[in-house]
């Protein structure tokens, strides 16, 4: 029973996809369904003047207004969320509830209350009619169709005679067999509908980043980064000021790899590409991979003088790896040449310019010893520093 349960709830589709589809198949109805239950919601209360005016019965027109009421403050309540952008589950669930509900009140006035002769037929089209205009969960169209079935023929034999109350409990019952049977396969073909788009959205996502990431260092590739250093020169804030590109070099790394082999030296690029991903979380820098041992970073700063912070904090994440390099000239363990160029937002577009200024510099460092920093730019003097 248990494993049927969730097969018909989750439709083999696994939990996960199931909350996914149907989150995002209640997003897209909501819209409909707010002006449904309003409009649902208006004409109980236009209805809830008959009983009165026709019998003098309060029951039956309090009833009708206040189903109307609540509909109508709970759409108001969805309204005020959406501009908030905080709809949650519940909140859709109540209001399919409160639009059926008042259909089913519709049904039972036109079917019972007003003539007691008809044979249910008005009801049995509402009820399988109310369920096709929103796709619902199976669990939650049971209950609906169980709770309509109920008032109904509850309402059948308080209102109806014995022949008619059988017979409409009858009707009824065949009505929401065929209510769950129609709902059951719209739904399923709904969600296999949203299923099948958010697959394919996942496979283009996977392929896009399959595309734009480098696979071994787990940084962004060469592409990537061209298509975000031509965007961050367009696009910087007013309160940017700086910006600033860096270019590394792992020293020596010829000779690691003829010293300790690819694999090994396969092992020390994924090593520096988690550290250089883990600065992108704590300093909002964007590094990528743009060669085989070539690195480039590349950021915003609002004062000059916070330039040589960030690249400490880059020169001793490689240092903290402590990666043993017996045949590096300039340290026992891996460490990283860094030239860097900074230029005031605004003044170039020119990417080749900007990355060759830097380029430069880390030429500079190489010829300076490496294991070191030299930094330049418009309005800054070259200088070197180390850690």
């Amino acid at each position: 029973m248990r494993n049927f349960y969730y097969s018909w709830r989750f439709y083999t589709y696994g939990r996960e996809r199931y909350s996914e589809s149907i989150n995002k198949v209640f997003s897209n109805n909501l819209t409909g369904l707010r002006q449904a239950n309003t409009l649902v919601a208006i004409l109980a209360g236009c209805f809830s003047i008959f009983p009165l005016a026709v019998e003098g019965n309060f029951i039956k027109s309090g009833i009708l207004i206040g189903g109307a009421i609540a509909a109508l403050l709970l759409t108001y309540v969805a309204n005020y969320m959406m501009q908030k952008f905080n709809v949650k589950n519940r909140t859709i669930y109540l209001l399919m509830s409160l639009c059926f509900f008042n259909i089913m009140l519709l049904g039972v006035y036109l079917d019972i209350w007003s003539d007691v002769d008809v044979q249910s037929t008005i009801y049995q089209c509402l009820l399988v009619c109310s369920l096709l205009m929103f796709i619902n969960p199976p669990h939650f169209n049971f209950f609906l169709i169980l709770g309509a079935m109920v008032i109904y023929t509850g309402s059948a034999f308080l209102f109806k005679s014995a022949p008619y109350a059988v017979d409409n409990a009858v009707n009824i019952l065949i009505a929401g067999i065929l209510a769950m049977f129609f709902s059951w396969h719209i739904t399923k073909l709904r969600l296999g509908l949203e299923l099948s788009t958010i697959m394919l959205e996942d496979e283009k996502n996977r392929y896009f980043d399959q595309s734009t990431v480098d696979e071994l260092t787990q940084l962004k590739n060469r592409r990537d980064f061209q298509q975000t250093f031509s965007r961050y020169l367009s696009t910087y804030r007013s309160s940017d000021d700086w910006f600033c590109i860096a270019l590394a070099d792992i020293d020596f790394f010829k000779l690691y790899n003829d010293n300790y082999g690819h694999p090994q030296g396969d092992k020390a690029l994924r090593s520096i590409g988690t550290a250089l991903n883990g600065l992108r979380d704590d300093l909002g820098v964007y590094p990528a991979r743009v060669g085989g041992e070539e690195f480039a970073v590349i950021w915003f700063e609002k004062d000059a003088g916070h330039v040589e912070f960030i690249i400490t904090k880059w020169m001793e994440a490689i240092k903290n790896l402590k990666i043993p390099h017996e045949k590096s000239k300039a340290s026992e363990y891996v460490t990283m040449s860094v030239g860097v160029y900074i230029a005031k937002c605004g003044s170039t577009n020119d990417t080749s310019l900007l990355y060759d200024r830097a380029d430069k510099a880390l030429y500079v460092a190489k010829s300076s010893g490496r294991n070191c920093a030299i930094i330049s730019g418009d309005e800054v003097k070259q200088y070197k520093f180390t850690i």
